[in-house]
């Protein structure tokens, strides 16, 4: 069953870059870290950048599916980490109902946790993130869409 969700909010891949860099900006102060763990699949761009502005060279997965194009359902973990997660960093980039975020928190209780992207369900589940979207938000990172006509809006609100 789809979410309810009251607008979309498209993600570049020039944004996504910029405000991973703010996130690495203000984890740079929190480590070092031993490691990061990125929440796959959608933790995995930003795991690289942060890995990347933060000189960290060992980063491992956590596999979760959970969604689909417009919908979160049951949470399947295909792949967890060792550990307690004692030094390291977990990333991904939105955190939503914080269901997935959950289940990683039980795996890694000692980790640090960022996102890049957070909404008021799963916040308090996250130790840094960058942007705060409203609940009924539903974020279009770049690697979800492709370039397509857009209608104006008081087109669309004719339509729906």
């Amino acid at each position: 069953m789809a979410e309810p969700h009251g607008m979309e909010f498209p993600v570049s891949w020039d944004e996504l870059h910029r405000t991973a860099r703010a996130l690495a900006w203000r984890l740079n102060t929190i480590g070092p870290f031993k490691g990061i763990v990125a929440i796959t699949r959608g933790g995995l761009v930003p795991a690289a950048i942060v890995s990347r502005e933060l000189e960290v060279r060992l980063v491992d997965t956590v596999c979760i599916a959970s969604y689909d194009h417009k919908s979160q359902g049951e949470a399947n973990i295909l792949k967890d980490v060792e550990g307690d997660g004692e030094g390291w960093l977990i990333v991904d980039d939105l955190v939503d109902t914080g269901k997935t975020a959950k289940i990683v928190r039980e795996m890694l209780p000692k980790a640090h946790f960022a996102t890049v992207y957070a909404k008021p369900a799963g916040r308090p589940l996250v130790d840094t993130f960058v942007t705060e979207v409203s609940q009924d938000t539903w974020i279009l990172f770049p690697w979800d869409v492709e370039l397509a006509y857009a209608a104006p809006i008081k087109e669309r609100r004719r339509q729906g």
